[in-house]
């Protein structure tokens, strides 16, 4: 894994993948992702292309700032070999958890490639490198067995299981809630 600095702040490469700052193009690769409707429980609904480019600035200030306790980091996971974005990858802060949580998702033409797992392996190993936090959760709906396996896959380790209101959700629901901690392997 290499790290280095774009014009906004953070490239960071695998053998596959680059994971770098988010650009007003890559919204419309975002809106083909939401279109099938797989990306709305990350809040990318069909709709998403009224709002795209007001979310992407929000993303590069929030970058700028590179504070995951103040809302949410987001960055594109793009494909080496294509140059397409592949997906997005960050962190979020829980408020009522008073936590800091991994996010990602994965478009559907990109899904069941290992990308999720290479993003996220990579993106917790810069987060921990650079930011003073000693761990990361994820809050994983218990119906979305691709993503828990993922999660478990990279080396979060499940701390329980509860109803829990996620900031998109109408009602509770049943959710597994991960760890990561600064002193593992990942």
């Amino acid at each position: 894994m290499r790290i280095g600095n774009s014009v906004i702040g953070k490239v960071i490469e695998t053998d596959r993948l680059i994971i770098r700052d988010i650009e007003l193009p890559d919204g419309e690769a975002f809106i083909h992702m939401a279109l099938d409707g797989s990306l709305n429980d990350v809040g990318f609904g069909k709709d998403c292309s009224y709002w795209m480019d007001d979310w992407i600035i929000e993303a590069q200030n929030l970058a700028r700032e590179d504070d995951p306790r103040k809302n949410y980091l987001a960055y594109v996971i793009e494909d080496k070999i294509t140059g397409s974005p592949a997906g997005a990858v960050g962190c979020t802060f829980y408020e009522d958890l008073e936590k800091v949580g991994i996010t990602y998702f994965i478009g559907a033409d990109f899904r069941n490639n290992g990308y999720a797992s290479e993003a996220i392996k990579a993106y917790v190993c810069y987060f921990f490198e650079h930011y003073d936090e000693n761990e990361i959760i994820a809050t994983i709906r218990e119906d979305n067995l691709p993503s828990w396996k993922t999660i478990e896959r990279v080396g979060f380790s499940l701390t329980e299981k509860k109803m829990y209101r996620d900031i998109n959700d109408a009602k509770e629901k049943l959710y597994r809630f991960y760890l990561a901690q600064r002193n593992q392997q990942f």
